[in-house]
């Protein structure tokens, strides 16, 4: 089946913009921080914040599918949205520059998060025009309730001074992105076989749900060990979840497989939301803390620091056994920990669990 999969997904035109295959490390410091062979089971970080591209990050496997297309379809320039931070805009832009096309950001801010830092620097350094909304009233929502204006305003805008957009909904979260995460799927299972691993679950931050559609889906697909657990780094729930549904089953069909799948296989942690998206919790901080001081990783305070503080919490309240073997996908987001410098050196007024003071 997975060599079927293989030749499916070479059929799929696709642009090399990653640094592929990212490492797959075991956490030991992390595990003997969570209380050791013992209390915690062993943790396996699938490093796809190591993909190269704009600093890295897992929206690299869906833009290699996503960039294809735009210029199967001679777009002249890529249009995407999501937060001020988004790691996505970010990397969009950078893809966008890698094959000679220009880059179109809408960018939901409230006007006090404007300040060109972390990925919004990396944005202007891209030469990225940015055109900012304003963010919803809602903060557990991403994007603003202009969103969609503004992005048939810049359209029409851009068509008007004859280019050929192509516009990427947030995230990357369309079929053809997804499939770069069936893609990604054959490379971790490829080096789990290597390294003899049958983890029983793969944690996953979970936004625009593009990345979890595809992991799901691969993971059907091939028969995989693991069931995926995704952990909401924003609200949005039932919809998001019929949507991830929609995604992975419109991808499966662009694959030639009659595979569809149902909301009853996502799994999705809502306890880590906290009060937004982009809001840090108290249990972000410590996990962001925890890997940085026990493995020196950085996760990020908007997607893979709430990912890892539902699997710390998922460890500590016993719901899966020490015996077993779980792996962590890190989707990168690094350059957003600057925008959040106040709020991080507060929680690093203490020291890390499992770490003596001074």
């Amino acid at each position: 089946m997975t060599t079927d999969l293989a030749h499916a997904l070479d059929r799929l035109p696709r642009v090399a913009l990653a640094t592929l295959p990212t490492p797959l490390q075991e956490a030991r410091r992390l595990r003997d921080a969570l209380g050791g062979p013992a209390r915690c089971p062993r943790i396996l970080l699938k490093r796809d914040d190591l993909t190269g591209l704009a600093l890295g990050g897992n929206k690299a496997r869906k833009l290699e599918f996503i960039v294809a297309d735009a210029l199967q379809a001679q777009a002249t320039v890529l249009v995407t949205t999501g937060g001020v931070q988004s790691n996505h805009a970010r990397m969009t832009a950078a893809a966008a520059r890698m094959v000679g096309l220009g880059a179109s950001l809408v960018l939901t801010a409230a006007p006090d998060e404007r300040d060109v830092q972390g990925n919004l620097l990396l944005d202007r350094l891209f030469g990225a025009e940015v055109h900012f909304i304003d963010a919803a009233s809602d903060p557990l929502l991403a994007t603003g309730p202009d969103e969609a204006a503004m992005l048939a305003l810049v359209e029409a805008e851009l068509r008007a001074r004859g280019e050929r957009p192509y516009v990427i909904p947030i995230g990357g979260s369309t079929p053809v992105g997804a499939v770069g995460y069936v893609s990604g799927t054959l490379e971790l299972l490829s080096q789990l076989e290597a390294a003899d691993e049958r983890p029983s679950r793969l944690y996953v931050a979970c936004g625009s749900r593009g990345t979890v559609a595809g992991l799901v889906l691969g993971a059907h697909l091939t028969g995989a060990p693991y069931r995926v657990h995704g952990v909401a780094v924003s609200g949005g729930d039932p919809a998001k979840t019929g949507r991830a549904v929609e995604i992975a089953n419109q991808a499966a069909a662009l694959l030639g497989s009659s595979l569809r799948l149902t909301p009853g296989e996502f799994d999705t942690d809502q306890s880590q939301i906290g009060a937004g998206y982009g809001r840090s919790t108290a249990g972000c901080l410590e996990a962001i803390e925890l890997l940085a001081r026990n493995e020196g990783i950085l996760l990020d305070p908007v997607y893979t620091g709430k990912a890892m503080a539902g699997l710390v919490a998922d460890i500590r309240a016993g719901a899966i056994g020490a015996a077993e073997t779980v792996v962590f996908l890190h989707t990168g987001g690094a350059p957003g920990l600057f925008a959040h410098a106040a709020e991080l050196t507060a929680a690093a007024g203490q020291p890390a669990v499992g770490q003596p003071a001074g």
